[in-house]
């Protein structure tokens, strides 16, 4: 009897469980058409005539394809059909002038954003050739500037990547043919595509958001476009019109509409929206995108032979991080020594001991710096020169020392030589405070404070002064233990 119920328990226990999954099983085919129809749905969200259009002319751009640009361009196009009485069947032949014809408008059009304004330490990278550099708003310049050759496969450019956004239909655009002639219209279309760029070390160059305009003597902040989406107006139905192709792009306009010689000019075509950037799109390199590459990029720059190429490669590594370090230590440290070089010309000495040359040069600046000073005031742009001068490396190291005494303020090499910057620049009283924490340091750090004790002197003219009487007693105990000659018998430049 006992095994009777035990059967019955367990057949009960095995239909139950088989019970739920058929339950389960019907649950999943009665929601499944509803997923596969949406699956379907999806699929079936093909990309549009007009969108592949908007990405064949970037990607064509990008590419330097002067043919497939100038096939879908609708000005080129425009002018090749106004000049044929029965319009045209096919394509003018890959050899036909046209084609760069148009592709010079194009660059004509680009040209601004190649004029480069990055003088003295101010340098970008590459540092030379051509930096494409939007200094005014985006939505100003034509989209195509945003997928030039420049930025694709033609060096400096590393490439891009195109994303279809979305397209709307807009009112039809009209123009005509011929003057006087009947005003045609053709249906419009607006395509966002979503341009990506690959290498931040190559990207084109914004100033950042809520940068200071008009007026102002501050440097605007730049930073490295890493996305941005861009607006395309596409004309369809162009064929029954006498086009080759039955699609272009509206990139340049014809005729702009404004005055000309004594009337206004009739705009061709007329549309009511243009081919731009959108400035809310942008989006930048930042310092968490591609670490490993910056990293290695400063590391790069350390051993270029020319100042001009080190400079550019770090302040571009510096415009995405601000705060890297590996950049703000080879940036300072390089800018140091070549003000220190600077000096022997002035001074016209011969010092062969490194340690010795090194304070002998440092002294030279500090006398300078409380004199006529004109070589550490005055830089390039301000005067007018055709290369850096010594201010323009000294505001560029400070601002990069000073960066780093704050993200890496256990630098304590770069805090030394920070304070001496800061007297060359005439501000002793910071220079004096930026050295007060050398009194705080341990024992194991005496013969670093030993070899810089020389700077630790009294700079302000007053000796009422606090900060010049704190200067003066640290100088003193320091020098009583110093094994440099030069550095025992040094004196106060002003007392």
């Amino acid at each position: 009897m006992m095994w009777l119920q035990t059967l019955q328990r367990k057949w009960f226990k095995t239909l139950s469980i088989a019970g739920t999954l058929l339950t389960v099983a019907a649950m999943t085919l009665i929601e499944a058409p509803p997923a596969s129809a949406a699956a379907t749905k999806k699929s079936k969200q093909a990309v549009t005539a007009a969108e592949t259009t908007a990405r064949r002319y970037a990607e064509a751009m990008g590419a330097g394809n002067t043919v497939v640009v100038g096939q879908l361009d609708f000005a080129c196009q425009y002018s090749i059909v106004a000049a044929a009485p029965h319009g045209l069947k096919n394509y003018p032949t890959e050899s036909d002038p046209i084609y760069d014809s148009c592709w010079q408008r194009l660059r004509e059009a680009h040209a601004s954003t190649l004029i480069r304004t990055d003088v003295g330490m101010e340098v970008l990278w590459p540092s030379s050739g051509e930096l494409v550099f939007f200094s005014e708003d985006v939505h100003r310049y034509p989209a195509s500037a945003f997928v030039t050759e420049l930025l694709g496969v033609t060096p400096p450019g590393t490439g891009f990547h195109t994303h279809i956004v979305g397209s709307t239909p807009l009112p039809s655009a009209s123009f005509r043919l011929r003057p006087n002639g009947p005003i045609v219209a053709v249906p419009t279309t607006l395509v966002k595509l979503s341009i990506r760029y690959q290498d931040p070390l190559t990207a084109p160059v914004t100033y950042a958001a809520g940068s200071v305009k008009w007026t102002t003597t501050i440097k605007r902040t730049r930073r490295a476009l890493k996305e941005v989406t861009v607006q395309w107006v596409v004309l369809s139905g162009l064929k029954k019109h006498g086009f080759a192709g039955d699609q272009a792009i509206v990139n340049l306009p014809v005729t702009s509409g404004s005055i000309f010689g004594s009337g206004a000019q009739e705009q061709i075509p007329f549309v009511t929206e243009t081919s731009h950037a959108l400035p809310q799109s942008l989006v930048w390199w930042g310092p968490t995108d591609s670490q490993g590459l910056l990293t290695a990029a400063a590391a790069r720059a350390a051993i270029f032979p020319e100042l001009r190429d080190r400079v550019a490669m770090l302040n571009r590594v510096l415009i995405i991080d601000p705060n890297h370090v590996e950049a703000l230590m080879v940036l300072s440290r390089h800018l140091y020594a070549i003000i220190l070089r600077e000096a022997v010309p002035f001074h016209k000495l011969t010092v062969n001991d490194p340690a010795l040359a090194l304070v002998v040069n440092e002294q030279f600046w500090n006398i300078y710096s409380q004199s006529v000073r004109m070589d550490l005031s005055l830089g390039m742009e301000m005067g007018g020169f055709d290369k850096p001068t010594t201010a323009d490396y000294l505001y560029r190291m400070l601002s990069a020392m000073q960066t780093l005494a704050v993200v890496r303020p256990e630098q304590l090499d770069n805090r030394f030589r920070l304070g001496v910057a800061l007297r060359w620049n005439n501000d002793q009283d910071v220079s004096i405070e930026t050295h007060q924490f050398a009194r705080s340091l341990p024992p194991r750090y005496f013969p670093m404070v030993q070899r810089r004790s020389t700077h630790l002197v009294v700079v302000a003219r007053s000796p009422d002064r606090p900060l010049s009487r704190e200067a003066s007693h640290l100088t003193q105990s320091q020098k009583k233990s110093s094994p440099r000659p030069i550095q025992r018998h040094a004196r106060p430049v002003f007392s």
